[in-house]
């Protein structure tokens, strides 16, 4: 069978785990991804790949010519003062590309404000945050691309993520976690592994032009899934401070925000069932195995 010829602009744990989703899967991979580091050849479980230095303004020439053999190009690296500086850089070797598959990893921040309700891919999208400016015109600039030089684009936008390695559970413990008193606040999650996996499943189920919402069958609100934590470690539960006495910004942008993401779509396109269908079994299975 042939390699497959990968690019991540970004190697998170979004990245990371698409590759691991990939590799556990006995497919072959050319696995090429970006780093702000200077360029160097490193290991990733038994995975050899190579790592080109890419930042706002220099990157490594190499990646020029790596575009021309991309099959699978992914981007989860986030605009830079507004600007995704993917296309800002590489736009004409994008456009010259035979790549078959680019996915741009967007947010949900891009709808805003709903007051609690409902969002789906047709929603207004009504950003307060800057992230979710960003995000939102960096998502318009590929699907421009895509319409301009029918170039097969697909973009996802990511729920709040959470890991066997990053959750609520981790963050109780430090005992620095409280509860802010917002009433009709909801939040929408999803767990990496299945982010990774419908990646995965869109390798070969695959609609250019098109948005999809990642997120579990569950939004809630941050207090009820910090009580369900601290059930879990059978802790106090936090205290609850007013969002007026908060001094973080980023908190308070945080908490502009309400809304339900709806992922039918993301489930019936892919056919797809998720392994963490709520925050519950997402917390409950971190519990029993990592913690």
């Amino acid at each position: 069978m042939k390699a497959m010829n990968i690019t991540c602009f970004g190697f998170g744990q979004v990245a990371k785990n698409f590759i691991k989703k990939i590799h556990s899967e006995n497919l072959k991979i050319n696995l090429t991804v970006t780093s702000r580091d200077k360029s160097e050849k490193k290991k990733f479980g038994s995975l050899d790949y190579q790592s080109l230095h890419f930042s706002e303004h220099t990157f490594d020439q190499k990646l020029i010519e790596n575009l021309k053999s991309s099959d699978h190009i992914l981007v989860s690296i986030a605009p830079v003062r507004g600007e995704d500086i993917v296309i800002k850089n590489f736009q004409n070797n994008l456009e010259k590309s035979k790549t078959k598959w680019i996915t741009y990893l967007s947010a949900t921040s891009v709808y805003g404000n709903h007051n609690g309700d409902w969002v789906d891919e047709n929603s207004h999208t009504k950003p307060t945050s800057s992230n979710g400016i960003d995000r939102l015109n960096a998502e318009k600039s590929w699907l421009n691309l895509a319409e301009k030089k029918i170039l097969p684009i697909q973009i996802l936008r990511l729920a709040g993520i959470y890991s066997n390695q990053n959750n609520i559970l981790v963050r109780l413990k430090t005992g620095n976690t409280k509860i802010i008193n917002k009433k009709n606040q909801f939040f929408s999650r999803i767990h990496v592994e299945d982010i990774a996996n419908v990646l995965f499943k869109s390798l070969k189920n695959f609609k250019t032009k098109e948005i999809y919402n990642i997120s579990d069958d569950k939004p809630t609100s941050p207090e009820e899934l910090i009580i369900h934590g601290s059930k879990l470690l059978n802790i106090e539960k936090p205290k609850v401070v007013e969002l007026s006495t908060i001094e973080s910004e980023m908190l308070k942008n945080f908490y502009k925000d309400s809304k339900k993401v709806n992922n039918k779509k993301m489930k019936e396109f892919f056919n797809y069932k998720l392994k963490y269908p709520t925050y519950i079994e997402g917390l409950n299975y971190i519990y029993n195995n990592t913690i």
